[in-house]
């Protein structure tokens, strides 16, 4: 048991940070490998890969992403932004790169390859753009000399226009949600909620018009006749034969057919094997990590760590919302993974960066610490000061 008496590094973490979001990420780690004990086997198997290839390298993945969460949470606020724009650079021009010279996966071009090693430097993109954008908005809403709220605009085109020349219409709007969000919480007028609602709706109608297989998803969600409905029916089908208590582990039958079980459709196999009382609690787990996010963002008074809080929390839950909701057909397919649950890679470190990223900027911090002091004359610290 660490003493507050003792003044180390160590201590002074582990009595500054927020345990219970530790515990509940911890908990996460765990039910994923306890998850992709049922759904990783048939995927193994059906592509010639040993049993349980996916759960050991998954399990090899968490030693750097605890390492990554406890690593970046050391990280004052100004190592936390350093890092991010860092990382955010490096991001864009990989995914410039991956949308040129990148290997073709399901039509689309979003992986940088390694050797044996494969990246998708979108995953990266996410939260460092989150932190980037939250230090625009709020330099912008403290210094009159600094046009944040403009960069803060800049910053989005710049970061989705390499990902639609994958495509990666999934990312792009989780990102777009989220910078949406961020913008909000920044104080803007209603005449730019109606703007930024507009914009989005165009972006839709634009995806759907020049991107052929989003016209298929979405004509797929409205029509199950209209196409090949396999992944559908047996994501449905995995539901329904659960119950509420489950088959059992292992027992399950709709991951034999399910290609993605491993990853977009852990939640089915979840639901099947473990039942529909296992999902709940799974869904409260994610619940109680973005609420106790948004609890924390309220209580600082510093603009920028409470931008980035809201920001970080948000992505983390709008991507679990995403996947559960394709999961139980009440949105189209995206392909997007579910936090620490679904097998990947670079999913799970991108994720242990975002979360560092998180637990670094809700650590208790004397008020002398924080770097967001506004000079005198300042402006409100809100985005819409800034705009008008």
């Amino acid at each position: 048991m660490m003493s507050r008496a003792e003044r180390t590094p160590l201590t002074d973490w582990w009595w500054t940070v927020d345990r219970g979001l530790l515990a509940a990420l911890g908990a996460l780690m765990v039910a994923g490998l306890v998850f992709l004990m049922g759904g990783g086997p048939p995927v193994a198997e059906r592509i010639g890969l040993p049993t349980f290839y996916f759960l050991n390298r998954q399990a090899m993945y968490l030693a750097p992403t605890v390492l990554l969460i406890v690593a970046v949470s050391f990280l004052s606020l100004r190592g936390v932004r350093r890092l991010a724009l860092i990382t955010w650079g490096f991001g864009v021009v990989l995914c410039l790169l991956a949308s040129k010279f990148g290997p073709e996966i399901k039509g689309a071009h979003r992986w940088i390859q390694f050797g044996s090693f494969g990246l998708q430097p979108s995953e990266f993109v996410k939260p460092s753009f989150v932190v980037v954008v939250a230090w625009a908005f709020s330099e912008g809403a403290q210094r009159r000399d600094m046009p944040g709220g403009t960069l803060g605009m800049l910053l989005l085109p710049v970061t989705i226009v390499p990902l639609l020349l994958q495509p990666d219409f999934g990312q792009t709007m989780l990102i777009t949600l989220v910078w949406s969000t961020l913008f909000f919480v920044a104080g803007l007028h209603l005449v730019w909620v109606a703007a930024i609602g507009l914009l989005g709706m165009a972006g839709v109608f634009a995806a759907f018009t020049f991107f052929h297989h989003v016209r298929e998803r979405i004509l797929r969600f409205l029509d199950k006749d209209s196409g090949d409905s396999f992944q559908v029916y047996w994501s449905q089908q995995s539901f329904w034969s659960g119950g509420w208590f489950g088959t059992g582990p292992g027992e399950g039958v709709a991951k034999r057919h399910l290609p993605d079980a491993h990853t977009d459709f852990i939640f089915s196999v979840t639901g099947e094997e473990f039942g529909v009382l296992v999902c709940l609690g799974l869904v409260a787990l994610f619940a109680y990590i973005v609420l106790r996010g948004l609890k924390l963002a309220r209580r600082t008074d510093d603009t920028f760590t409470r931008l980035a809080v809201t920001g970080l929390t948000t992505l983390f839950g709008l991507q679990a919302c995403i996947n559960m909701a394709v999961n139980t057909q009440l949105m189209p397919a995206k392909g997007m993974t579910l936090p620490f649950v679904s097998y990947g890679g670079s999913s799970l470190i991108s994720l242990a960066l975002g979360m560092g990223f998180l637990i670094a900027l809700t650590r208790k911090r004397p008020r002398s610490t924080m770097l967001s002091q506004k000079p005198p004359g300042t402006a409100p610290a809100t985005v819409a000061g800034v705009m008008r």
